[in-house]
């Protein structure tokens, strides 16, 4: 309820600056099309083993609640982003994306801290497990300063400028 809230508060100051925007994967601009053809290979090639990493839990998310809750964050992301597109007319800056993924993938990356099925254990999902970790880590190192930058950015505090 209160990430609904907090969307549509940022309506009224993201919608006002569409236009001054471009697209691009900094924390400031359009993640779009036009965005994701232009980013640094590497970036691609992380997009697609990330991606394949979370499509990857579908396989256990019937017996194990992290992989529900990694698969779960993952399509809200998805869901949420386009939601708020449609609906509240939310610019789409990288910045906005990186939040998403920090709020819905948290709960799944504490699970997987907390559990540490990849030590306790010597499956398929153990390696899963660690890789799901691994990715998540990875993507906040990015995602929380994107995250910090488009917050500061949308309630113009100007602390990051």
């Amino acid at each position: 309820m209160l990430l609904v809230l907090g969307l549509f508060g940022f309506v009224l100051v993201n919608a006002a600056y569409a236009q001054a925007y471009e697209s691009g994967h900094g924390a400031l601009q359009i993640w779009n099309a036009e965005g994701r053809a232009n980013v640094p290979p590497w970036v691609r090639i992380w997009l697609r083993i990330m991606q394949l990493t979370f499509v990857a839990g579908l396989i256990f998310v019937r017996r194990r609640v992290e992989a529900r809750w990694a698969v779960g964050g993952f399509l809200s992301v998805f869901a949420t982003a386009v939601l708020s597109q449609a609906l509240a007319d939310i610019v789409p800056l990288s910045g906005f994306i990186a939040l998403l993924h920090v709020v819905f993938w948290s709960p799944a990356l504490y699970l997987l801290l907390k559990r540490r099925p990849f030590v306790n254990e010597r499956s398929a999902y153990a390696v899963w497990s660690a890789f799901m970790t691994l990715v998540i880590l990875f993507s906040f190192v990015f995602d929380i300063p994107y995250t910090a930058i488009y917050l500061d950015h949308v309630f113009g505090l100007g602390l990051l400028s």
